[in-house]
């Protein structure tokens, strides 16, 4: 007997859903333990995790209870969009990095404003400027923006064959 197209989908839901939950958890760890501090488009290439993994869970969940798979292809359609947005914010962060093209010209990370001009004071000693276009470490030749244009592109291209692959 044939295996269900739902038993088909299912293996490259979880892996997508796993794969992408592992690259954001190392994006809080760099940041919580390593100490990299996230420029602005760091955080705005998280969004697509954000919302894409939440998406994928649920079709996730609708593929293990055999419940509606039509809605479940449309929501792994969806995650893969989702992370095809991902994947264009990771490439272009990674070619800004590498010269190709200039970084946007307000990217110098977040930093609080205060009323108080002795807080400013103090808050600007402490203040790490990061750059969009200089890569804050660089790991078998990819920086952060170069592995998340990775992970999102697998998860692309799993989460779209699983959506729309033959029933």
């Amino acid at each position: 007997m044939a295996a269900s197209s739902s038993s088909r989908r299912l293996p490259l839901a979880l892996f997508s859903f796993g794969i992408g939950l592992v690259a954001i958890l190392g994006a809080w760890a760099s940041q919580i333990f390593g100490g990299y501090s996230p420029c602005k488009l760091c955080l705005e290439q998280r969004i697509p995790y954000y919302v894409g993994l939440p998406v994928l869970l649920v079709a996730i969940l609708l593929l293990s209870m055999k419940s509606s798979e039509r809605l479940a292809r449309w929501l792994l359609v969806l995650a893969g969009l989702i992370f095809l947005a991902g994947l264009g914010l990771a490439l272009y962060h990674a070619g800004a990095e590498w010269k190709f093209w200039p970084g946007p010209a307000d990217c110098g990370g977040g930093i609080a404003t205060t009323g108080n001009a002795g807080d400013l004071l103090a808050q600007i000693g402490k203040t790490k400027v990061v750059s969009c276009t200089e890569a804050a470490l660089r790991v078998l030749g990819l920086s952060f923006a170069g592995w998340n244009a990775l992970v999102s592109a697998v998860i692309v291209a799993a989460t779209l064959w699983a959506g729309l692959g033959r029933r």
